[in-house]
């Protein structure tokens, strides 16, 4: 069989399996080994063993279950819900303030947490409410939420740079710096669209009342110290690696640390809630091994079958400019995350397009914020937007899914314009990791 019929019997047969409803890490891991048999018989199968032991061996991926259960001590520890009250006694005097508020506390939460589910559930319990009690428009408390929460895709500690780095072998220290500008920059448009569109449409953000913004000076200033545990713990993760002092996995070692001691000086460091804190980050780190073990058996058979470097060779080979093949690869991962999730986008997708890029002369750290910056699109873009799932969990009844991905669209348009000024301007990202410590 030619390598482009090959290629065709994949996608057909990994569509296929998708459709019967079977789990992606098992859908990639079952047409791993079905080519393998398939391709290259029995001895095929220790093909995907050394590819799943490799994975295994990797010291890096020891960063990941601690960074999640980093965020989930935080989401128990009352850390967002302090942000969320200092930040909107600074900003109630705005039009829109509370809407302000979620993208600031989103972006704080993100430099700590990494991981996007529990922003978005901690924001719609603790701020949504508070909006629509206010007489918020449903639309805009519901799309602030959703984009904010994004943020922790983009802005470290952020698992999916993680992955990036351990697949295209580049250094995740440099990638989590890469990724600070974009995501302040994203933040910066959320707040500049707020801001401009309740001055225009004063009745879609009342103001604050006028007890809340008649706060004295004294008051507000006392509050800040509400934020001083935030910032210790994301400075230790981000602090520790901008000066070159810790590893990624020390990093994540220190901010568990840090998690802890903010749920203790909170009251909340409880055994119940450790025990549901490693529930959860058990539970979340068997799906992701899963979905990396299983995306990267079928990637490994896929390329010694000769299919990348088929593809490879086909990008690298259009008559059109280097950037075009970019933005190309920027419409492929658009459109896959739509229906598919990030981890498999990236197994998939990486090894393919990682040698392009490096052929082509492209840095392949803005290339990983590119790819988290399409992630972020791709959570919030229907028709299996995450984020949109993950806030009707805590919605009010009367709030259905349609409500959710109708409030997206303003911001799924900010994150391609973001995405492009990325494109247009690499220095965004690259100006950072260019001035790390050695």
């Amino acid at each position: 069989m030619s390598i482009e019929l090959l290629s065709l019997a994949f996608v057909l047969v990994f569509v296929a399996v998708l459709l019967t409803g079977l789990p992606l890490a098992f859908a990639t891991g079952a047409v791993a080994v079905v080519f393998a048999l398939f391709l290259f018989g029995v001895p095929g199968l220790t093909l995907i063993i050394s590819r799943v032991f490799t994975l295994m061996g990797n010291y890096v991926l020891v960063s990941v279950p601690l960074f999640i259960f980093m965020a989930c001590i935080l989401e128990r520890a009352g850390v967002a819900e302090a942000i969320f009250r200092t930040v909107y006694v600074w900003s109630g005097r705005l039009r829109g303030g509370l809407a302000v508020a979620v993208i600031i506390s989103c972006a704080l939460m993100a430099a700590m947490v990494g991981v996007i589910g529990a922003e978005i559930v901690t924001m719609g319990v603790v701020a949504l409410p508070a909006m629509l009690s206010r007489g918020y428009r449903k639309d805009l408390a519901l799309g602030c939420i959703c984009a904010g929460g994004g943020l922790a895709t983009l802005i470290p500690p952020s698992v999916v740079l993680i992955m990036w780095g351990l697949t295209a072998g580049v250094s995740i220290g440099q990638l989590y710096m890469a990724g600070v500008l974009p995501g302040l920059l994203l933040a910066g448009l959320y707040i500049g669209y707020i801001v401009t569109r309740c001055r225009l449409r004063p009745d879609i953000a009342p103001l604050a009342s006028a007890s809340e913004r008649a706060i004295p000076l004294g008051e507000k200033i006392a509050l800040l110290k509400e934020l001083a545990l935030p910032a210790l713990v994301a400075f230790s993760v981000l602090g520790s690696l901008y000066l070159g002092w810790a590893t990624p996995t020390e990093a994540a070692g220190v901010g568990v640390v840090g998690a802890l001691v903010a749920a203790a000086v909170n009251r909340r460091l409880t055994w119940a809630n450790f025990r549901i804190a490693l529930a959860d980050t058990a539970k979340v780190s068997a799906m992701l091994y899963w979905l990396f073990f299983g995306s990267s058996a079928l990637i490994g058979v896929y390329t010694l079958a000769g299919g990348t470097k088929l593809i490879q060779d086909a990008m690298t080979g259009l008559p059109v400019s280097p950037i075009v093949v970019i933005l190309i690869m920027q419409a492929i991962w658009i459109v896959l995350g739509c229906f598919i999730d990030w981890i498999g986008i990236l197994l998939l997708t990486a090894p393919i397009f990682v040698p392009v890029a490096t052929a082509l002369g492209f840095d392949l750290v803005w290339l990983g914020v590119l790819f988290c910056m399409n992630m972020q699109i791709s959570y919030i873009s229907p028709p299996f937007g995450p984020a949109a799932f993950y806030l009707k969990g805590v919605t009010p009844k009367d709030i259905t899914l349609t409500d959710i991905f109708h409030s997206i669209w303003p911001y799924l348009g900010l994150q391609l314009l973001g995405l492009g000024l990325v494109i247009a301007f690499p220095q965004i990202a690259l100006w950072l990791p260019g001035t790390m410590a050695p």
